[in-house]
């Protein structure tokens, strides 16, 4: 299937590892042009590295804070000049979990999470909007989690952020309608580095990574059995944020393994 992707302009914010590295790996192998943020740069100059593409007209790599207004509208005003005064897709990927209840979490942490799940969506859509309007097939995808319809105690804070991080990406697919669509993909257990370091801290050293991984798969009681690669659910970023989508918005796609209990 041909995606449409061929000389696009996307942007993947996070995009120096796991999932948003992955997204701009498939982006690039579709025909895009992409431009990445993350906000270490040894981490972004090995993502560059990794990509095969070094910095010129196929690939932009800046180093950003989302939750930076001043940052970010620099990376925005950088990837226009690069990228033609226009941008086809942004996907908004910048933002981990924080494992916490409601009686240990502080009210700084709940202002910091609250934060960083708003705004890392907020101020890289303020800044691109112009830019995304000027675009022929112009569309958001975010990535969110499970977490915001199937939330978890031991991740509470989280789950109570991502859950309003849907509400306002549905809110903005109702406003953006019908120039630029605005999508979402709720992810289940990806492979990342968060479980490589605990599976360096697993108590058995004994167990080998494919032992520890599948124990902990059907611990958390996932059909297909595994965590997703990352490769798995920017496929299907990809997919919605193309021109194969283009009667799709609003949506959230769950990227779980099955493990959602919805209907």
């Amino acid at each position: 299937m041909d995606l449409g992707l061929s000389n696009n302009i996307a942007v993947v914010t996070g995009g120096s590892s796991g999932i948003g590295l992955a997204t701009a790996r498939t982006l690039l192998a579709d025909g895009a042009r992409v431009a990445i943020c993350g906000r270490d740069a040894a981490r972004l100059a090995a993502a560059v590295e990794q990509l095969g593409t070094p910095n010129t007209e196929l690939l932009l790599a800046e180093c950003c804070d989302v939750l930076d207004r001043a940052q970010v509208d620099a990376f925005a005003r950088k990837v226009a000049q690069w990228g033609g005064e226009k941008v086809d897709l942004l996907v908004n990927n910048a933002g981990q979990g924080r494992v916490s209840t409601f009686g240990n979490t502080t009210d700084a942490q709940w202002r910091d999470e609250l934060e960083l799940k708003f705004f890392s969506q907020i101020l890289p859509i303020r800044a691109f909007l112009p830019l995304l309007e000027k675009s022929e097939w112009p569309a958001i995808v975010a990535v969110n989690s499970l977490l915001s319809i199937q939330p978890e105690p031991h991740m509470v804070c989280t789950s109570a952020a991502r859950a309003g991080v849907q509400n306002l990406l549905k809110s903005l697919a109702a406003e953006f309608a019908p120039r630029i669509r605005v999508n979402s993909v709720l992810l289940g257990l990806i492979d990342s580095g968060q479980w490589q370091r605990r599976y360096e801290a697993r108590t058995d050293k004994s167990q080998s990574r494919a032992q520890w991984m599948s124990e902990l798969a059907a611990d958390k009681k996932i059909p297909l059995g595994r965590l997703g690669d990352p490769d798995e659910p920017a496929r299907a970023i990809v997919f919605l944020g193309s021109r194969a989508a283009s009667y799709i918005t609003g949506a959230s796609l769950e990227v779980s393994g099955g493990v959602s209990r919805s209907i």
